[in-house]
């Protein structure tokens, strides 16, 4: 059935639409403009880094400087070139397609700081942004991963108490100030993040200002530690 199903309807590339030999992928043309992360990067956050793996956790200076309140951290792809057009394509282009091949390439990098029984929740979208987007992308990614790796989901482990303005064109400052008390643990489900390992899922980390607001909500209703993943990471010259 799924040759038959080939041979109709033959596997395109997810950006540019060019045949590929398998569901889901990407040419090679748009796999060399997608920019992967790979090699030595942050064990907090997912940024590349200089130098080689030791085997040690390593931490940039942004990591260094600003209190995480998460444990670990990785990140698929950077924010840039074609990487961003599928976020973008994701966030707001309906490509609701994009979310399974995501998810596995994020599972690929986050295979360091996966534990068993962990629970995955996505980073919330405030109701009126969710009315008008139609779905959270963070929901399709998390809901997707937490499928692969056979662990807990709960996709309203988190809530956003109020709107925000859009973090687009602030500085961390400001990112973290806007972030302020905006998330909370939703009041029927919070009780689950009681004494478990949190997985937060987002599509994008720039400053982590949205990232550290959830895990903040995670920790103050009782979560033993809280990682995150994302499908990219803006990097410090992006």
């Amino acid at each position: 059935m799924a040759t038959a199903l080939h041979l109709l309807y033959p596997p395109q590339c997810l950006t540019c639409g060019a045949m590929v030999t398998t569901d889901f992928g990407l040419c090679g043309s748009c796999w060399r403009e997608t920019p992967f992360i790979s090699g030595l990067v942050c064990d907090q956050c997912g940024v590349p880094m200089p130098g080689e793996e030791t085997g040690k956790p390593e931490h940039c200076d942004d990591c260094l400087t600003i209190a995480r309140p998460w444990s670990r951290g990785r990140s698929a792809l950077l924010y840039q070139d074609n990487a961003r057009a599928m976020v973008l394509a994701l966030k707001h282009g309906d490509r609701l397609d994009l979310a399974r091949p995501a998810a596995q390439w994020m599972l690929r990098v986050a295979e360091p700081i996966l534990e068993p029984c962990m629970l995955v929740a996505p980073v919330p979208l405030h109701w009126m942004r969710l009315f008008r987007r139609r779905y959270n992308q963070s929901v399709l990614l998390s809901q997707a991963i937490a499928r692969a790796a056979a662990l807990e989901h709960c996709p309203d482990l988190l809530t956003r108490n109020r709107s925000t303005p859009s973090q687009e064109g602030r500085g961390r400052d400001a990112r973290f100030a806007n972030m302020q008390g905006v998330i909370a643990l939703h009041p029927r489900q919070g009780t689950r993040a009681e004494g478990r390992h949190v997985l937060l899922v987002d599509d994008v980390m720039t400053s982590g200002a949205t990232l550290a607001a959830a895990a903040e909500a995670c920790v103050a209703g009782g979560a033993r530690a809280v990682s995150v993943l994302t499908m990219a990471r803006v990097a410090k010259d992006a």
